[in-house]
């Protein structure tokens, strides 16, 4: 299954996201395709560092 396939599902309880950011000119939307209807995203850690930032979310039915 993919990302989204499993957030729409409901299978999912909390994720990681380590950003590095990095200016290509193009990318990838992380979340399109994700059922916004039926997903809500509750922020519950940022912890940067001086190269990434790690961001920390809880997934909750809508």
């Amino acid at each position: 299954m993919r990302c989204r396939e499993v957030l729409n599902a409901g299978l999912v309880d909390e994720f990681s996201i380590t950003l590095s950011p990095v200016l290509f000119g193009v990318g990838t939307r992380l979340f399109d395709g994700v059922d916004a209807s039926g997903v809500a995203l509750e922020p519950v850690r940022s912890q940067p560092s001086s190269r990434v930032t790690h961001l920390t979310y809880a997934v909750h039915p809508r």
